[in-house]
C-alpha cells in the first residue's frame, strides 16, 4: 500500500470538531481559537477552520495537547437561578453558572443559554460536539417553560404563534402554547410554553410583539430531561442508563 492509499484509509475530520469532541470547547469557541492563531497540528500553527486531521496528528491548543475524544458521555442538570450569568466568565465580575462547579474535576459545556433573568433547566455535558448537536434546530429538542406575563394574549395571536412568525425580519417557527388558568382575571398569567429552535431571548421577543411583558421565566425541560424538584443552584449528574437511552436517540 503506497503512501497516497494510507493517506485515505486514515479517517480525517474537521479540526474544530475534533477539538470539540475532546470536550476543550465548543464547536464555535474552537473556530474562534483557531482564527485567533492558538492551535497547532504537529507543531504548525494553523488559521483555517476548513483543515482536516485524523487521531495520528499532535494537536495543541495554547500549548496543551487535547485529550483523546471522550467516550464516557456525562450529563448534568442544573437549576440555573436568575442573576446568574450563562457563561465562562463575565467582564462586569458578575456570577456565572461555572462558579456552581469549582468543585468539578471535569471540562464541561453548557447546552441552551438562559439569559441572566431566566431561570431553570440548564444541561451541562463533557462533548463539545454532542453540546453542539443538542442545540441545533434539526435535532428538533423540546424546550419547555414555564412563563408568567403581563398582559393578554389573543387567540387570534395564539395561533400565529403556533404557525410561526417573522419579526424583524426574522423567522421563528411555531410554538405550543399552554395557559395554566384560562379563566383567571389576573393580568399576570402563567402559560406553559414550548420550542424546538432557542433562538436568542425568543420567547421574549415573541410576547413582546403581541404586547405582553414576561416577568418570570422558568425552563422545566430540555428534550427527555426535567428540572423536577431541582432546587436553585442545586445540580445532579443524570443517571448513566438515562444517557444511553438519549444518545441512541439522536
Amino acid at each position: 500500500m503506497d503512501f497516497e492509499e494510507k493517506k485515505m484509509e486514515e479517517k480525517k475530520e474537521r479540526l474544530a470538531k475534533k477539538i470539540a469532541e475532546s470536550g476543550i470547547a465548543s464547536r464555535r469557541e474552537a473556530e474562534r481559537l483557531i482564527k485567533a492563531g492558538h492551535v497547532k497540528v504537529d507543531g504548525e500553527i494553523i488559521n483555517t477552520p476548513i483543515f482536516f486531521v485524523s487521531d495520528k496528528n499532535l494537536i495543541t491548543v495554547n500549548g496543551q495537547q487535547i485529550p483523546k475524544k471522550i467516550h464516557d458521555i456525562i450529563i448534568w442538570k442544573f437549576y440555573k437561578p436568575t442573576g446568574v450569568i450563562t457563561s465562562r466568565r463575565d467582564s462586569k465580575g458578575r456570577p456565572t453558572v461555572f462558579d456552581y462547579f469549582n468543585d468539578i474535576n471535569e471540562r464541561l459545556l453548557y447546552v441552551g443559554r438562559l439569559d441572566c433573568n431566566s431561570e431553570g433547566l440548564l444541561l451541562f455535558v463533557n462533548d463539545g460536539n454532542l453540546a453542539r448537536k443538542m442545540e441545533l434546530p434539526k435535532t428538533k429538542l423540546k424546550r419547555t417553560y414555564r412563563v408568567r406575563i403581563f398582559g393578554k394574549l389573543s387567540e387570534e395571536a395564539k395561533k400565529r404563534l403556533t404557525r410561526g412568525v417573522t419579526i424583524d425580519g426574522i423567522r421563528y417557527g411555531g410554538i405550543t402554547i399552554e395557559e395554566e388558568n384560562p379563566a383567571s382575571k389576573s393580568k399576570n398569567r402563567w402559560m406553559k410554553i414550548s420550542i424546538s429552535e432557542g433562538k436568542n431571548r425568543e420567547i421574549r421577543k415573541l410576547m413582546q410583539y403581541f404586547g405582553c411583558t414576561v416577568n418570570r421565566l422558568i425552563r422545566v425541560s430540555y428534550g427527555p430531561f426535567e428540572l423536577g424538584k431541582l432546587q436553585p443552584g442545586k445540580f445532579v449528574k443524570v443517571r448513566k442508563n438515562e444517557v444511553n437511552a438519549f444518545l441512541a436517540t439522536i
